[in-house]
């Protein structure tokens, strides 16, 4: 291989371009762009060379760093959840355990009301969770990889109830969560009812009520 050839300096008083924040603000392009586009037109009509059009990028540079569209929405979801655990003043998006589990699940459900409200992330996730029913296999990556760790984060919060022996040692707590996951989920998808903070604390409320010991 031919040796490369030496880059010329920069001019006095001018930096060299930082690759890595040019980087950063296409990625940040590319999700901005991937999560209105399924929002508007949906998943189906969603495509690479449209994500690329709309964040001016290359289609290329998207492939470089991402094999599928559904890859890219996955990320951008990731990274839009980190962004909302960051603007909640939380380094990571973890359930609290402050040994007061209703208050902890209260907190936590309170901010997913946040969330689904907020436009930025309803509008593609109603897109995503629509499509996520007709494709099984979309449906079937989401639940895995996005979903599914951010269930087992309550699993986590609710063994730890377990052990400090505010719930019943019987428990399955994957299945416990879902007395006050899925109504919340249910009702927000089908637009059943209003969500808000009365709502999800009345849940935690009456789902502990049924899950605390028998004394």
């Amino acid at each position: 291989m031919a040796p490369t050839s030496p880059q010329p300096a920069p001019p006095p008083g001018r930096s060299a371009p930082d690759s890595s924040r040019r980087s950063e603000k296409s990625r940040r392009a590319i999700f901005d762009a991937a999560l209105a586009l399924v929002g508007e037109v949906g998943y189906p009509r969603t495509t690479i060379e449209g994500v690329a059009a709309r964040a001016g990028v290359g289609k290329q540079t998207i492939y470089r760093w991402w094999p599928s569209k559904a890859a890219v929405l996955l990320d951008a979801f990731m990274d839009l959840a980190e962004r909302a655990a960051r603007e909640a003043g939380q380094e990571s998006y973890e359930i609290p355990d402050t040994g007061d589990l209703a208050a902890d699940l209260k907190q936590v459900l309170r901010a997913t009301v946040d969330e689904l409200l907020n436009p930025a992330f309803e509008i593609p996730s109603r897109a995503l969770a629509a499509e996520g029913l007709v494709n099984e296999a979309l449906g079937a990556e989401f639940v895995s990889k996005l979903l599914e760790p951010q269930l087992q984060l309550y699993v986590k919060r609710l063994r730890s109830a377990q052990d400090e022996g505010d719930l019943r040692p019987d428990l399955d707590p994957r299945i416990a969560l879902e007395l006050f996951v899925s109504p919340l989920a249910q009702r927000w998808l089908q637009r059943t009812g209003p969500i808000s903070y009365a709502y999800t604390d009345t849940l935690v409320d009456y789902a502990l009520y049924g899950l605390a010991p028998r004394r």
